[in-house]
Parts: C-alpha cells; structure tokens; sequence
C-alpha cells in the first residue's frame, strides 16, 4: 500500500501481538483511530490495510527516531505526532477530532529501542547511559545518576524494578560515582553485578536495576495513568481500548484501571436505591487477557511477558 515502510516483514516480526491486537479493535473502516505507540509502525500500517479513504489514524510516539520512520508513511489518512500519549486530549483537540473508535497502547520500551545501543538501553552493549525515550529532552541515567539520593535511588530500584537488592546495589552505585562518573552501560551493569550475590536463572543481575532507571526517567507509569482515564474519555460508544503490557508493574494499572471502569461508582451496601438506578461503569471488559501464542515467543522471545488487556465503552450506540 502507498506509503508503507521498507523492510516490513523484519517490521512486522518484531511487534508483538499483532494480529491479536487489530482483532481486538474490531476496525470499522470509516473510524478514527488512534496508535498511542508508533515505534516502527506494525501495529499502524495494519490498521491502514483496514480503513476505507475516510478512516483516518493518528500516531503518536515520544523517540524522534520512531516519529522519523511514521514521517516516511505519506498516507492522507495517517497522521503522526511527536508526543507522548498522555497528551492524548489536548492533541485530538488540536486536530479538531472529539472521538474515536479505538485506542491501542503498545506499552514499554521497544525493540528497536532495545537493539540500538547508542540509546543505552540494554546492558547487551557498552554504550552511553541515556535510556531516554525521547532523546531531545530530560535527563539522562548518567546525568540523574551522578546526583541522585542514595535514598530515594534505593526506593526506585526497589519500586520500579522489584528488585531485593535494591539497597545494595543503591549503596554501591552512590560508592562508585565518587571514585569516577557512571557513564556507559557496561560500567552500570559491573556495579549491579557485584552488588547482587545471587542471581535469578537466566537472567542478568543488571535486569531489574536497568528497567526501574528506565521506568523512572521516562515516567511511563505517570504517563499510563494519565492515558487512560482520557482513553475513556475520547470514546465513542462501543469504541475499544486495548492495551499491550510488558511489565508486571504496567499490567497491573491497566487491570485495576479498565474493572474499575467497569464496575462503575461504588455504592455503600446495603444501600436502598433500585438496581435500574444504580451507576453503570464507563466501560465493558472484553474477554480475558490475552498472552502471546508459544509460536510467537519461538520467534520472538520479547513476546513472552506480553500481557493484552481489552474493554469496550458501554455508552449507548446510535445508528
């Protein structure tokens, strides 16, 4: 299709859930939608395949890199937004849309994020610590690193990344940066190593301390809850909400935020109020959540701790 990116199906083998999530939507094609998280344009292009000449989709992302590939797409009916989505409100505003019909959060960092280790990212690579998402503004890990309370450098560890160590490996990094700066990856990671006596499985001492530092600076779980109440908002009846998590931290917002939404305002029991009058939730949770199949993880093991969470607005259509 016109304006599609180059290189598709290496694009399309890394987004996860892919045909999962546009089921999910339940595409009408004159709808509006909107893609809360471009990165290299999967989930967006089939959304396109999707829509008729008066669909339209809006894409936002926060890394200039990722709003760089969606620039290349040159489809009329597709917009794209360097921006964050908890703007999502005041962006529809700007582009004179009230509502849409759908919504899909692709949360976390992306692979191609992950795999470029000048982003500093991933302890994979010696690589300058910056874990920014969105690279012209806000500190970056070497920067807050240097300064940070040891205190409170602890209780992020600890809060974003559930890591047991965290008040070791706090300690070792506020000793460390007064011999010398932490300024790449491969520093930061050797630190956590020693710091840590005991490993998990499989699994790099350095996992856990590198997601808090990234969770944290890019503040992405402000950001989600801050997205979904608007989500709710910018629905229109029957329009759905789906959200990918990759974090136990992430799903567990987004769980509590859609059954709340769900449920409605809570009333006192044993309140006398007849059940035709009680408040209705804003919203209808679709089926359970969806993993990704054991073929997909084969091919991409990212897809492993993929969580897909599904609601639908419970506003009354009208024809």
């Amino acid at each position: 299709m016109s304006g599609c990116l180059s290189h598709t199906p290496k694009l399309l083998h890394q987004t996860v859930l892919l045909h999962e999530a546009i089921e999910a939507l339940q595409i009408k094609p004159d709808g509006v939608y909107v893609d809360g998280t471009f990165g290299r344009g999967g989930h967006s292009q089939l959304i396109l395949q999707k829509l008729s000449a008066k669909g339209r989709l809006i894409a936002l992302d926060k890394d200039p890199v990722a709003v760089a590939a969606g620039r290349t797409i040159t489809d009329p009916r597709f917009v794209m937004v360097h921006s964050g989505f908890a703007h999502l409100t005041e962006l529809l505003g700007k582009l004179a849309i009230e509502t849409v019909d759908g919504v899909l959060l692709d949360l976390g960092v992306s692979s191609p994020q992950l795999d470029d280790e000048q982003r500093g990212f991933s302890f994979r690579f010696d690589a300058p610590l910056d874990m920014r998402m969105d690279t012209s503004s806000g500190q970056t890990a070497a920067e807050w690193l240097a300064t940070v309370d040891e205190n409170f450098l602890g209780e992020v560890i600890r809060d974003y990344g559930e890591e047991r160590f965290a008040t070791q490996i706090a300690r070792a990094l506020v000793a460390a940066r007064q011999e010398k700066p932490i300024t790449s990856t491969r520093q930061l990671s050797e630190i956590i190593a020693q710091a840590v006596r005991t490993r998990e499985p499989g699994k790099n001492p350095a996992t856990r301390t590198f997601q808090a530092i990234r969770i944290y600076l890019n503040q992405e779980l402000e950001e989600i809850a801050r997205i979904l109440p608007q989500c709710v908002d910018c629905l229109r009846p029957e329009g759905r909400i789906v959200v990918i998590s990759f974090h136990s931290l992430e799903d567990r917002m987004v769980k509590h935020f859609l059954r709340d939404m769900a449920q409605g305002d809570k009333l006192p029991r044993n309140l006398p109020i007849r059940a035709a009058d009680i408040p209705k939730g804003k919203l209808r949770l679709i089926g359970k959540a969806i993993l990704a199949s054991s073929q997909e993880v084969a091919i991409n093991p990212r897809a492993r701790s993929a969580v897909m969470r599904i609601a639908e607005s419970a506003g009354e259509a009208h024809d």
